[in-house]
């Protein structure tokens, strides 16, 4: 069983932030848990291995889906149903990678699932059928990064500055200025806020609150003896009222209630939830 997070190579991740591996077993469980997922800084692109995905947004009916899916930018709680076997390899793009990559501005698909074939081509639908026939993790990292460096070489958008300065805010995990964060990208602080939003998705200011509650999600579960008012102010909130509202938003609990759900998620029931966590802060 696996929950990780691989980085891939240096020519890579301008686009690709990292390659995600989850495969659970509930060989002996009574109940399979499910999970609930909050919102996090990522467009991702999703390959069932085995089993389909199942999974409810926006509080809709759950629909399964067996082919490759490129789920975006998530604003909102939304909800993982688990089967005995669960298996699914995901490229994480960069906050822009997706954007220049395949031309398509992420509004298109914020808060949406949407059949990879519609974006990548049905070709994609046989590097799905190479990562299901994968001796081993390892295998699967290699054919991915063929993939993406197939894509890498027929790029669509040029680099522009704010590309980079997207990706200072989610790797810094800090809220930032945004007329700094405009000057530093070249642009003025209207352009900014457009071109952002067409580059990853949302704009800026909920893209760099998204950032500060995943940090605040991921310091609890890598630390949950601490405080919620020590986790408030280690992640830059100004009190535990501050920090409360944006799990209300972002999840519709309070924080307790939500990592009440969280203690209880897949993960945390196959011991993988504490080292995970911990590496992502």
């Amino acid at each position: 069983m696996l929950l990780k997070d691989f980085l891939p190579g240096p020519s890579i991740a301008e686009f690709v932030q990292c390659y995600r591996i989850v495969h659970f077993e509930f060989d002996n469980a009574s109940q399979i848990p499910c999970k609930w997922y909050p919102p996090k800084p990522e467009i991702c692109l999703y390959f069932p291995l085995r089993d389909n995905l199942r999974i409810e947004l926006n509080n809709a009916t759950p629909e399964e889906y067996g082919r490759p899916m490129v789920l975006g930018q998530q604003t909102t709680i939304s909800k993982r149903h688990l089967k005995r076997c669960y298996l699914n390899f995901q490229i994480v793009f960069q906050p822009a990678g997706f954007f220049r990559l395949t031309g398509i501005s992420p509004v298109e698909v914020t808060n949406r699932l949407v059949d990879a074939t519609q974006i990548f081509s049905p070709d994609i639908l046989l590097v799905q059928e190479q990562l299901q026939h994968c001796k081993n993790y390892r295998e699967m990292i290699v054919i991915a990064s063929a993939f993406s460096t197939k894509l890498i070489r027929n790029v669509r958008k040029d680099f522009q500055h704010l590309d980079t300065v997207s990706k200072l805010m989610m790797q810094s995990g800090r809220t930032m200025n945004l007329d700094w964060l405009a000057k530093e990208s070249c642009l003025c602080s209207k352009q900014f806020k457009r071109k952002f939003n067409e580059r990853v998705g949302v704009n800026p200011k909920l893209y760099a609150r998204i950032i500060r509650f995943t940090q605040a999600f991921n310091t609890k579960n890598a630390h949950p003896d601490w405080d919620w008012l020590r986790i408030a102010i280690n992640c830059n909130y100004f009190d535990y009222q501050h920090l409360a509202k944006d799990y209300k938003e972002f999840t519709s609990l309070p924080p307790v209630a939500f990592h009440l759900l969280e203690s209880n998620s897949p993960e945390t029931m196959l011991g993988l939830s504490q080292g995970l966590y911990q590496s992502r802060i």
